[in-house]
């Protein structure tokens, strides 16, 4: 056999094993995903008669204007946030990077704010301001962090994660203070979009939010095989023929998008980037090739099923999506973390 048919058939058998788990996580995390759609769709406070959908408004209004569009958002949402935090942990080999880390939330949650306390309640093409504001402010955010970051021609890691961090805290001192100084009214707005909520009516942000974010879970997905390279080392990673510069350039950018988006939207929702991640990582293996699909997907699930808690654990009203994932987060993300300490003491 030839040394060009020998390293093929090394090659077809190296990703065979990666193709069949990718395969099994992808079912998996499907049919979970479907489930938790169904349940939420299912489930509410106020009853549905799906039955009925065709010839009751009240039914259709509330199925197609409320219900369906909010776990539409919580699915791209949850989506977002989990593959950035995926990413994001892979290229700073921290587990605890998460979406926030590169300031992009704090930027977001800022330019929110100020929109909302000047009364910025116009449109442009059909997107509100505040939308834009936040988006913008993610956005500046990030060059900011990488400005900093920036030693010459390299991106320092530590530096970037250092300075996203310092930034959150900025932007959070920012916010209190508008807070501080505005009227009530604005000041209750702005602490609803730092909780974070999925409130939407109608599907027109849905459409937006799809413009951005299927681009951006292409790309990252693109990058995935670089991205597992990177996550053992860098020198390895160039050795084997990865841009590293390009690729770190890139995920930052697309991350930025994602989280920017998702910020936007639906403003500050705490730990389903850092947690989902570990838990795909549990199920599943370290294989990036693998966690970021994998991210997309669980992500979307758990997020869905965090509003769905929110909206029927109270009689007497609704808890923001933001302050369940607060809640069950930091415990959850306490226990993956004994658990494998655990398994890697055995």
């Amino acid at each position: 056999m030839s040394l060009v048919g020998s390293v093929s058939s090394m090659n077809e058998h190296a990703t065979q094993p990666v193709l069949f788990r990718l395969t099994r996580a992808v079912v998996i995390l499907s049919l979970v995903l479907a489930a938790s759609v169904a349940l939420a769709l299912l489930v509410g406070r106020q009853h549905i008669d799906f039955s009925r959908l065709s010839s009751d408004e009240f039914d259709r209004t509330l199925f197609f204007r409320l219900r369906l569009p909010r776990v539409a958002m919580g699915l791209l949402i949850g989506a977002s946030l989990s593959a950035s935090g995926a990413a994001l942990q892979a290229l700073f080999r921290n587990p605890l990077a998460d979406p926030f880390t590169l300031g992009v939330s704090g930027g977001g949650t800022l330019g929110a704010s100020i929109a909302i306390a000047a009364g910025w309640s116009a449109r442009v093409a059909g997107v509100p301001l505040v939308f834009l504001a936040s988006f913008a402010g993610a956005l500046l955010a990030l060059m900011l962090v990488r400005s900093i970051a920036r030693t010459g021609a390299v991106i320092v890691p530590g530096a970037l994660l250092l300075s996203g961090v310092v930034l959150n805290l900025i932007s959070g001192a920012a916010v209190l203070t508008i807070q501080y100084v505005t009227d009530p009214n604005s000041a209750l707005q702005i602490l609803r979009w730092m909780i974070g909520s999925l409130d939407v009516v109608g599907f027109a942000e849905i459409w937006h939010m799809l413009i951005f974010l299927i681009p951006a879970w292409i790309g990252l997905l693109w990058f995935s095989q670089s991205l597992h390279l990177l996550a053992m080392d860098h020198d390895t990673a160039a050795t084997l023929g990865v841009n590293v510069r390009r690729c770190e350039t890139a995920v930052h950018l697309l991350c930025a998008v994602m989280i920017g988006v998702s910020v936007a939207v639906g403003g500050a929702i705490g730990f389903v980037g850092l947690l989902v991640p570990h838990a795909v990582r549990l199920m599943f293996g370290e294989d990036l090739r693998i966690v970021l699909p994998g991210s997309l997907l669980l992500g979307a699930a758990v997020l869905v099923l965090a509003d769905l808690l929110g909206r029927t654990v109270l009689s007497s009203g609704e808890l923001p999506v933001g302050a369940v994932t607060g809640l069950l987060g930091g415990p959850g993300f306490l226990w993956l973390l004994r658990r494998r300490q655990r398994y890697s003491a055995l």
